[in-house]
């Protein structure tokens, strides 16, 4: 089945993983790249060698990430790191989101579809392209703070796998079946085995 004869049915509600996605890469990873400079990432990655190490074993991307956020991100302004995402996303756009998943997006847009981005990486991170993208949901991991300070940790739990369905009927009911979603890690199945449509790896446009 076809993208094109998904939107010619009743389209609801339409899913879009984000990493890899809508984008070419990781984007957190490269947005905390981009924050810090090249030293400074270099030393936060010395830090989280223990993690790296024995990553390939437990294979435990939420923790991993999780130690990332820590080492890069606790304690500073919640604030001022959506703004450097603003900055970020303005600065990668062009070389950065797959134009086939952008008219896919766009697509589903003009068929009355309500566009949600289901994410992994933080909420905070992913808004600025969100809201370019004109979605009209964003279902991400939360990032736990104080007043305006991050602290380093989450304050829900890993939005991946069968997290991206709970958020998806936290949102929608607990009945909700997407018109489509479109996903390309193991990190997607859940989500993609509620829709009508499974887009699995589709897009493959680099800009």
């Amino acid at each position: 089945m076809e993208t094109e004869q998904a939107l010619g049915q009743s389209p609801q509600v339409v899913a879009f993983d984000f990493d890899g996605t809508l984008t070419i890469q990781d984007s957190y990873t490269s947005f905390l790249r981009h924050r810090s400079g090249s030293s400074r990432y270099l030393s936060g990655l010395m830090t989280l060698l223990p993690e790296l190490i024995t990553y390939p074993v437990r294979r435990d991307r939420g923790r991993l990430k999780a130690a990332a956020t820590r080492t890069f991100l606790a304690g500073q302004s919640a604030t001022v790191v959506a703004e450097e995402a603003r900055q970020f996303a303005d600065e990668v756009w062009g070389r950065f989101m797959r134009p086939d998943a952008l008219k896919c997006w766009e697509a589903w847009g003009r068929a009355g579809a309500t566009r949600v981005i289901v994410t992994a990486s933080p909420s905070l991170t992913v808004r600025p392209f969100a809201d370019r993208l004109g979605a009209d949901l964003l279902l991400g991991t939360e990032l736990e703070r104080v007043d305006d300070r991050l602290t380093g940790g989450f304050a829900t739990p890993n939005c991946r796998a069968a997290e991206k369905v709970v958020r998806l009927r936290d949102a929608f009911g607990p009945g909700i079946r997407l018109a489509a979603a479109y996903g390309d890690t193991s990190g997607d199945t859940e989500m993609l085995a509620i829709a009508d449509y499974r887009g699995w790896r589709e897009f493959v446009e680099r800009p």
